[in-house]
């Protein structure tokens, strides 16, 4: 039967397919519109199929603040060309507000939580792929709660490439919280204070120490008060607030915070792709190799 224009403009717009797709799927279906978005529906989970072993390690790190909650999210495709696409921008924000609205304790439970529509959220990201053509992945999330006494700081960096959310006591005002945020973004702590530091790797970090001095021939009695001296500069590179605040050099952010009657109690940083393998593959083979799917 003849397909009509207007019908297959309808099928686009309903399944963000390509033309020709959305044509062949409402022959094959005589042009029933609900059998044709099925149709697709399997041919897309075929396809997304097809790019369960690509690496996606690029995407966007997103923060979104609703009142007392705040999430932080990483999710994943495989180019940055995608990852500055509106269709997979529009992804990461419903993935986001899906977070906050529910509340999973991890990636396993949101992906078989009802989205909107009836469908999982992992069929939810299922069919994105198959529209936007890449594989994309739900990597890692957190979900933080505050007080009326305390403030969030939301940051994002190059539009999502590193987010940030920190949590500041004492005070209800977001640009001192925001500012942390950044510090954090910029200057990468692992931990807040020096007590949240493990007993064990500060032990390890002192003995290593203790065994440079020893070779470059220092005398034992002075090892420990070098030992020591040193553990501060370490303790200055893996500490939020033994750090020169990255606005001021003149002040720790440990000072700059009590300067603000606040104090931090936490933050959470993602760098897209942190940790993950990037796969490099020849741009002529990788456009060949979709040439055939």
């Amino acid at each position: 039967m003849a397909i009509s224009a207007s019908k297959v403009k309808e099928l686009r717009e309903k399944t963000g397919a390509g033309m020709m797709d959305c044509k062949k799927a409402l022959t094959e279906t005589d042009g029933n519109m609900e059998e044709a978005v099925a149709f697709l529906r399997e041919r897309g989970i075929a396809k997304a199929a097809k790019k369960a072993d690509r690496v996606a390690a690029e995407g966007l790190a997103n923060v979104k603040v609703e009142g007392n909650k705040a999430v932080i999210v990483e999710i994943n495709a495989e180019t940055d060309f995608v990852a500055k696409n509106e269709n997979f921008q529009k992804v990461v924000s419903t993935i986001s507000d899906h977070l906050l609205a529910h509340q999973p304790n991890d990636v396993e439970t949101a992906l078989a939580q009802k989205a909107e529509g009836g469908e999982t959220l992992e069929q939810y990201i299922t069919e994105q792929i198959a529209t936007i053509g890449e594989k994309i992945s739900l990597r890692r999330f957190a979900i933080v709660e505050k007080t009326e006494n305390q403030a969030f700081g939301a940051y994002l960096h190059m539009g999502g490439s590193i987010g940030v959310l920190a949590l500041v006591d004492g005070t209800t005002d977001e640009s001192v919280a925001k500012d942390v945020a950044m510090h954090v973004a910029a200057i990468k702590p692992t931990y807040v204070s020096r007590d949240e530091v493990p007993e064990e790797e500060v032990n390890k970090e002192r003995e290593i120490l203790k065994q440079q001095a020893l070779n470059e021939g220092k005398p034992e009695k002075i090892v420990e008060k070098m030992v020591e001296g040193r553990l501060k500069k370490f303790f200055q590179q893996v500490t939020l607030l033994d750090q020169e605040f990255v606005k001021d050099s003149d002040q720790t952010v440990e000072q700059y915070v009590k300067s603000q009657d606040a104090a931090v109690s936490s933050f959470i940083r993602y760098e897209v792709g942190e940790g993950l393998e990037k796969k490099e593959e020849n741009f002529a083979d990788e456009v060949m190799s979709q040439m055939k799917d």
